[in-house]
């Protein structure tokens, strides 16, 4: 894979079609797309791959996007077969499994769990594969975006070495680096959600059987929640997602103590960690929840999480952004090739680009509720509502399937339920309220 190729020979110019910023699922996957239909891409990744990255845990969705890029194949390879989410409530008996088979539509009952340095390295293989330009090791310190069109980026190798080049078209797909969504002061705080994560590797988990093994495991606590995520090399994904004031209490304390203090908080999973051990160095997110103003401008389209990113109790986040990645590429065709449809392929891809956190966040803002906590620890099938949130737990959301008119049922249920329960719904909205709030955090920075 290249690595200098930035680095033009003396008196050649630097120039690109499309520079995509970023080598995660977004950036990778719309790399690969822009590529085969004849686009000269540049992909500038600031890391190296393979590298270590949180977010293990796919969708049944991602399968037919595997397919399409070409890299079904790998994906099984690496991956452990996830058939269903459970869900483990301090106020309820019992685990509720919620299982992909269920859903509406029956063609995608399972998805993966995957190491995402071998994941994400599968796909900027499959980038480079497919005739873009990859350059690790290189970050964008600037971009110059020009009135007559197109723009000028400023870039800098690992060591040291400094470039500029041009692109007529500019992809952000930065991640939680946020690149221009932070140069136009367009990223914001998101006032309906607040929260920070805190997670490392452990060997020698306590594991479900049979097709069980690969499920994904969802504990509520009392400051939050833990993700549970067997990987197929042995090793499982722990995590505590938590509220601001939380991460607050650690002190001086080193993260992986932090850590399994915050397991001991929940006996369900402390049970089944009693045996394991951690085998990656604990890491904290701060600052987790972020939407930007916008998904587009001038020459420049954001992807992913370099557009939002809300919480990942639902898994959403590598699907939402490799969905991103295939209707941006489509966006970016068309106003590269045919200028005249571009201000309603950039409509679509707005709506698009918002339609998927609207409906996930909707359940997100409520996972903490009584009441929400309720109705997904004893799910019933009326009028195909379980059928219908179990595909929007499988992401199967920007198909055909008719599961809207279902799960707007699903959401009369909870304001009903809610009402009949008002002092209780008050108490719950009251104390997320104060959940939610930005406190200064131990390391000095603010959770926002």
């Amino acid at each position: 894979m290249p690595e200098r190729a930035c680095a033009p020979e003396f008196g050649e110019k630097a120039v690109c079609d499309v520079a995509v910023i970023g080598g995660g699922p977004a950036g990778a996957t719309a790399a690969a797309l822009l590529a085969r239909r004849g686009h000269r891409v540049t992909l500038f990744e600031k890391a190296r791959h393979p590298r270590f990255h949180i977010g293990e845990s796919l969708l049944p969705a991602n399968l037919p996007l595997f397919e399409r890029l070409g890299v079904a194949d790998e994906m099984r390879a690496i991956g452990i077969e996830k058939w269903g989410a459970e869900f483990h409530s301090p106020e309820h008996e019992g685990t509720q499994v919620f299982r992909f088979a269920d859903a509406w539509d029956k063609s995608m009952p399972y998805a993966y769990q995957v190491r995402r340095s071998e994941f994400d390295h599968v796909l900027i293989r499959n980038a480079a594969s497919c005739g873009a330009t990859v350059i690790e090791g290189c970050r964008v310190k600037a971009v110059d975006f020009r009135p007559e069109g197109g723009a000028r980026l400023e870039v800098v190798h690992d060591d040291g070495a400094t470039a500029a080049w041009d692109a007529r078209f500019v992809v952000d797909a930065s991640g939680r680096d946020t690149f221009l969504a932070n140069r136009f002061r367009a990223k914001h705080r998101n006032p309906k959600h607040n929260s920070s994560a805190l997670y490392a590797h452990f060997s020698g988990a306590r594991r479900g059987r049979g097709r069980e093994e690969g499920n994904i495991s969802i504990y509520w606590f009392e400051h939050g929640w833990f993700w549970f995520i067997p990987l197929a090399d042995g090793a499982t994904s722990v995590g505590a997602v938590t509220w601001p004031y939380y991460m607050k209490t650690r002190g001086g304390r080193p993260l992986d103590a932090f850590l399994l203090d915050t397991i001991a908080l929940c006996p369900p999973l402390a049970e089944r960690l009693a045996e394991a051990r951690i085998v990656s160095p604990a890491e904290a997110t701060g600052n987790f929840s972020y939407v930007s103003d916008r998904t587009h401008g001038p020459g420049y389209l954001l992807l992913g999480d370099a557009y939002a990113f809300i919480d990942p109790v639902f898994s959403s986040g590598v699907m939402l952004a490799m969905n991103s990645a295939f209707v941006g590429a489509d966006t970016v065709d068309t106003c590269l090739r045919d200028p005249v449809r571009a201000a309603s392929a950039l409509r679509r891809f707005d709506r698009v680009m918002k339609h998927g956190p609207r409906h996930f966040s909707w359940f997100i803002y409520r996972m903490t509720n009584p009441t929400m906590r309720d109705l997904f620890m004893g799910p019933r099938n009326y009028l195909r509502m379980k059928e219908a949130l179990l595909s929007l737990l499988a992401g199967d959301i920007f198909g055909r399937t008719p599961i809207w008119g279902s799960l707007l049922a699903f959401k009369l249920v909870y304001y009903a339920t809610s009402l009949a329960n008002a002092g209780r719904s008050v108490r719950a909205w009251r104390q997320r309220r104060a959940n939610i709030r930005p406190v200064e955090g131990a390391d000095g920075t603010v959770s926002s």
